[in-house]
Parts: C-alpha cells; structure tokens; sequence
C-alpha cells in the first residue's frame, strides 16, 4: 500500500472534484417527471449516470471539501496503518461470488467518496460508519468510532480467486481515478486510471477523480460484477462502466462517456502507470543487489495489421515522451516478462509476480497516438511509467466521447509460435569486452536476446540478420549470434549515438529479409546509464 499512497498523494494534491451523489440523481431525476422515493433509494441506470455528466459538463466546476472531523484529519501515516475494515462488516459477506469492503478516510485520504448498491435499477447508499473499522492500539478506539464519516476513500472487492475457500482482493479503487486489479497467482503493481489530462504537458497534470460508485448486488452465478463511476475535474465529466471477470486472467470490459467543460491539451485514454528503476539497461547506476526492480519491463503495442512492437521501458535522466502514431490499433499494454524469481531476486516484493496489463479497443477508435511518458526516479516508491492512448485533433470544451475497450490483467500469455519476442536487454561500453578501455571505439553497445519464433529451430549457421534503424546517430557494429546451451539468439549493436539529444533504435531478426521477430524499440539518450 505504501508505494501507491504516495502516488495518490501526489495526485489527491493537485484534484479539484465534486460528488455526484444521490441527492443530484434524484433532483435530476425529479426534473425528467420521475417521482423522488420516499425512502433514500433512486432510480439508476447508466443512461441516467450519462446525463448528470453531460449536464454537470455544462456547469462550473465545484471543488470537493477536504474538510474532515479533527480526528480523522490528524491521523498520520502510522495511524493509518493500524486501521483495517472489519471483516464482520463485509457487504455481501458470504455471498461466495463478490464482497465488498471500504478504504477509511484520513492522512492522505481527504476526499469522500461514496458508494451505492444497485439492485433492479434502485440505488441505495451502502451506508459505511466508523463502526465498519477496526482501530488498533494506539488509536483511540472510542473517540473514531463515534465520528461521523462524511465518506470512505475508496473500496476494494474480494472474490475466491486463487482457491474456493479463500477470498482474495480482486480489484480496488482508491486516490483520484485510480484502480488496480489482479489475475490468478498475481500481486498488485501497476495501477489503471479512468482518464488522464495534460500529463507532461506544459501546463501541469489534472487528476479527476472517481467521486461515486454504484456497485450492481451479485444476485447470480455468471462470474461477472458490473460497477459504475461518476468522473469529474475542471477540465471534464464522465460516466464510466466496468464489467469484471475474474479468471487467470482478469478481465474488465470498460465503457467510459466523457464531457469536456474546459479546453484540453493532452487527453489521455484508457492510461497506465507503472514503475521501473532498473534492469540490464541501467542496473550499473543503482548499488542494488537485486537484478531488476520494475513492475512493467516492456510497452507492446499491436498495430492494426496485426504487427507487434516492444518498446522496452528505460529510466532516463531527464523526462522522456514518446509517440506511436496509429490508426485503429488492436491493442497496447505494459507487460511484466521476466518471470523468475533470479530475474529480479526481491523474496519481499516479487516483482516476478507483478500483472501486465493490456488494453484491446472495442470498436475503432480512428487515428491518433499512443503516448509513453518515461520520468527520472531514484527510488521505487514512484510511480514514473505512464502509457495512454490520445485521439487526433484538438479536445474542445463542449466535445465529448465515448470509448469502449477491455482491460485484461495477469500472466497474460503472449503467442512465442509466430515471432520470437525480446527476453532480455542489457547496455554497456562499446567495443570488445575485455580491452582496455582507452583501446576501445567510443561509443555503446546494446545487447538485446530473443527467444521464440523459428529461433528454436534454426541451426546455429542459419542466416539470421539484425535490421536495425536510428533517428540519429552511427552504426559501428550489429551481430546476431545463438546462446549456446539456450534457445536465445542475441542481437548485439555498436553505436555512436549524439550526446545532445535523444535517439529512436528499432531493430529486428531476419531471415532472407523476412522478418522473423516483433520489433524492438528503444529510446535512449547517452548518459541514461548513470544517475545525475
């Protein structure tokens, strides 16, 4: 939780956001000719939830208070930490599909949120208290337990996901837009948000924030779980739809309704954020004795004609943004690879178990780009790795869309039949290993394994290739060679690369000029090996 909080930390500072609420739907409600309840429930469906966002895109922007009772407002990060939900408390307790459970307010959670049931197309507040927590020594149970919550910040729901008898956290919303889930045998890492505004852009990021939730009451056995959100910020509104199944692979279908009330540089769709430190790129610059420390290693983008590209993640010394410009794309996600516990050797975190995450549009979603946003950190409590897609064309106050696309999560299976596929990525000093370094060629070398594909057939003489391409910058050498003893084939680059600016490498296998492996890509600019 501690990486997270203090990502959301630096997202909760900069949100300005108001709660949609009950008494909104039922007022609008009210104005259509629907009769308002008589108790606290309202008519809700997602067409109801658009229409409060397109009509609160038209009003001024409302900040939530961050207000809270003096003793949820002192509670400092230790404190926090000895608060934990009552499992007594837990709605839908034993259900055996889906439960649910809230985050508490407080420390860096100063914005309420709020949360209905849907059953038959009524909503009704789930009604969290105080009394739903348990607070440990030392906290002072009685005085938290009689104050008045004005809200939760945030929720998580529980499914027996790895073992019947077992019910695991699946999915949790907590901290602006944010939200993570897991596949069978994974631990959290990376996280998803509902939109991204101006991120990296000149005039600083906006985060909107999921003020309300209406989970839909698991009456049946299909697996699935629907839960609606109501987005909002200066900048736009929206409706959001997630259908989740769990699995080996979690699945969430997402619909997202969005309404612009000011004027946006940069719209960020269906984005991720990660974290990588360091792996063989720039390992030499952390005095770490793990091998890796990343939760994503790798962008994949599959193009509309079925091509794949891997960019591998690099944590440079200044901030770094890339764009993939595409056309009706079949997908991009952040990957984990490396799946050995050697590759990385943290027995704490086991980044070997973190999810990638993959999202596959519904439907076209015309021209535009995908956008990698690459910041320096030192430490791996920030989360420095951001990846969205941005449609072409300016984004207007007034503008709105409509975007469907399934986010899968997990050990996500990649087909190694058809293409061979990066395995590895290292950098070092250029030239022959081993030679005095005042012998060798200025400049660096790149080494880059695959493994897949017809690799695995192929006798050590065949005629393999590297086809390799810079936006800057000299080829001095580029080799393709078999591992002995592996079914890696390693692709190994000289270069003379320019020391003021950045340089693109993409690269690929060959065999007779066809190639036979997904395309590597790389941004680097000479001095990313070290820390400034």
């Amino acid at each position: 939780m501690r990486r997270r909080q203090f990502n959301f930390a630096m997202a909760l500072g900069a949100l300005a956001t108001t709660t949609l609420g009950r008494q909104a739907l039922a007022q609008n409600n009210n104005q259509q000719g629907a009769a308002a309840p008589p108790d606290d429930s309202f008519p809700f469906d997602f067409d109801i939830l658009t229409e409060h966002a397109r009509k609160r895109a038209g009003e001024d922007y409302r900040a939530p208070s961050q207000d809270l009772p003096e003793a949820l407002a002192d509670l400092t990060y230790d404190d926090y930490r000895h608060i934990a939900y009552d499992p007594k408390r837990t709605v839908w307790r034993g259900n055996r599909s889906f439960e649910l459970q809230a985050f508490h307010m407080g420390w860096l959670f100063k914005e309420p949120v709020n949360v209905f049931a849907v059953s038959e197309g009524t909503a009704r507040p789930v009604g969290f208290s105080a009394r739903d927590f348990i607070y440990r020594e030392p906290l002072d149970t009685e005085t938290l337990e009689q104050v008045e919550m004005p809200g939760v910040a945030g929720f998580r729901v529980l499914y027996p996901l790895n073992t019947p008898e077992v019910m695991d956290e699946l999915i949790a919303f907590q901290g602006a837009s944010y939200f993570r889930a897991l596949g069978r045998g994974s631990r959290y890492g990376l996280s998803a948000r509902g939109l991204a505004i101006d991120t990296a852009a000149q005039g600083g990021e906006e985060f909107p924030r999921f003020s309300d939730f209406y989970v839909v009451k698991p009456e049946n056995s299909d697996g699935v779980l629907t839960i609606y959100a109501s987005l909002d910020s200066p900048s736009a509104t929206g409706a959001y739809r997630f259908l989740i199944t769990p699995g080996d692979t979690t699945q969430m279908e997402v619909t997202a309704r969005i309404f612009l009330r000011d004027d946006v540089e940069r719209l960020g769709i269906a984005p991720l954020t990660s974290m990588f430190l360091f792996n063989g790129l720039n390992r030499h610059a952390f005095d770490d004795y793990r091998e890796s420390v990343h939760d994503s290693e790798g962008l994949k983008i599959i193009r509309a004609n079925g091509d794949e590209l891997w960019r591998s993640l690099n944590n440079p010394n200044r901030l770094a943004t890339s764009f993939f410009s595409e056309e009706n794309p079949r997908g991009f996600g952040l990957y984990q690879r490396s799946r050995a516990f050697d590759e990385y050797q943290d027995a704490g975190a086991h980044y070997e178990m973190r999810p990638s995450v993959l999202v596959e549009p519904l439907g076209n979603w015309g021209r535009g780009s995908i956008v990698l946003i690459e910041i320096p950190t030192d430490l791996e409590v920030n989360d420095n790795i951001v990846a969205f897609w941005v449609p072409e064309g300016e984004t207007r106050a007034g503008q709105q869309y409509e975007y469907g696309y399934r986010l899968t999560w997990g050990t996500i299976d990649e087909d190694v039949s058809r293409l061979a596929r990066v395995c590895a990525v290292a950098t070092g000093e250029g030239g022959v290993s081993g030679v005095d370094s005042e012998d060798k060629e200025p400049g660096r070398k790149f080494v880059v394994d695959f493994e897949g594909g017809a690799l695995g057939n192929l006798s050590p003489d065949a005629d393999v290739t590297p086809a390799v391409n810079l936006s800057e910058g000299e080829i001095v050498h580029a080799t393709v060679s078999p591992v002995e003893t592996t079914k890696r084939w390693r692709m190994v680059l000289d270069l003379k690369l320019p020391d003021d600016k950045p340089v693109e490498i993409a690269a690929h296998l060959a065999q007779r000029d066809v190639r036979i492996s997904e395309n590597w890509l790389l941004q680097w600019r000479n001095g990313d090996e070290q820390r400034s």
